[in-house]
């Protein structure tokens, strides 16, 4: 059993290395080849992934939509700037929110937004100090999200998105993440063509990007560390796919470790996958037994991150710090806008 001590997950990153802004071409970043199996490093692009993919493997892609989830609003009584940040749809039209400055919105409290064509209301205080929201409006809600809404970057990228759509999959269907699926982010509508055409399956599941994502693990012990929930679903049809797949021997390969996090919750004990949606908070960390995931496709993760366990979990700590390593002397870009690494075996 590998140590779970949160320090054990920490590397040295140099501030320029993260990605501030995305690539002009999605497919154009680096590509680092890690074999889980030896620690072995290779270098290439992302468009090339298709020389590492063969006829009969399967790739499952999330195809989440963000949703432009920054709301900048006025308290109604002081004219106060306040900022809310859409978590997670309740009911109707509550949601819980991340407010900040969070002390001025007490329960009861009325924010304004674009001259008033929205309004919200705390309702209540929940966990980690989250509120709930009700809004009020005419017309439809997501149409007002768009016109008044910003994407949601991560706290690390302080450079301001100049196309909504590049924080966006090019697959991406249902709206709901508060955060891109970043790993995705490097596919083409072009490459995913020729992936199919190579006789590699292509199949898509449903995770809802939360911001616990980004929340940094504040105790020493891992085990210790409250994981966030976020739902998801598996269709029929993409469980049918994922099991045949397996039955014949290929490989599943997940793209992004959202897709890792729903298939491994909707697998049973014999590494079938089932149809289901609902909520998950698994934590997958060294010592985890993967039910289904073979391979992945994923972005250079935050020091002591939930992400990088997840990643050491599927191909050694050792051996990711020392591709992590490698990365930062090989000038990688890191984080959501960055490069990529494909964990193979």
């Amino acid at each position: 059993m590998e140590t779970l001590l949160k320090s054990d997950y920490y590397y040295d990153l140099p501030e320029e290395l993260i990605a501030q802004d995305p690539l002009s071409d999605r497919s154009s970043s680096k590509l680092m080849l890690l074999d889980k199996n030896t620690g072995r490093v290779e270098h290439s692009i992302f468009k090339d992934i298709k020389s590492y993919l063969k006829e009969g493997d399967c790739l499952v892609l999330n195809n989440t939509k963000v949703i432009p989830a920054r709301l900048i609003g006025h308290r109604k009584d002081t004219g106060a700037v306040i900022e809310v940040l859409l978590l997670k749809r309740l009911k109707d039209n509550t949601w819980e929110t991340l407010v900040k400055p969070g002390k001025k919105a007490r329960i009861g409290q009325e924010i304004v937004f674009g001259d008033g064509i929205l309004k919200g209301t705390v309702k209540d205080i929940v966990e980690e100090g989250n509120r709930l929201i009700e809004f009020s409006f005419d017309g439809i809600f997501e149409e007002i999200l768009d016109r008044l809404g910003e994407m949601p970057l991560p706290p690390y990228i302080t450079h301001k998105l100049k196309d909504k759509n590049r924080y966006q999959t090019v697959y991406a269907k249902y709206e709901g993440s508060a955060a891109a699926p970043t790993a995705g982010l490097h596919f083409t509508d072009e490459l995913l063509d020729e992936i199919r055409s190579m006789g590699v399956k292509v199949v898509f599941v449903t995770l809802h990007v939360g911001l616990g994502t980004f929340r940094p693990v504040k105790e020493d012990n891992i085990l210790d560390h409250h994981m966030h929930t976020e739902w998801f679903r598996v269709t029929k049809e993409t469980a049918d796919v994922v099991n045949s797949v397996k039955e014949n021997g290929g490989r599943i390969i997940c793209v992004g470790t959202t897709s890792v996090r729903t298939v491994e919750s909707a697998a049973d004990e014999n590494g079938k996958l089932r149809p289901c949606e609902g909520d998950t908070s698994i934590f997958i960390y060294p010592g985890y037994r993967f039910k289904l995931t073979d391979c992945l496709i994923t972005n250079f993760h935050l020091p002591e991150s939930t992400l990088i366990m997840l990643v050491s979990a599927l191909a050694g700590r050792e051996n990711v710090l020392n591709a992590y390593k490698e990365a930062v002397e090989n000038r990688y870009r890191f984080f959501s806008f960055g490069d990529a690494m494909f964990i193979h075996d």
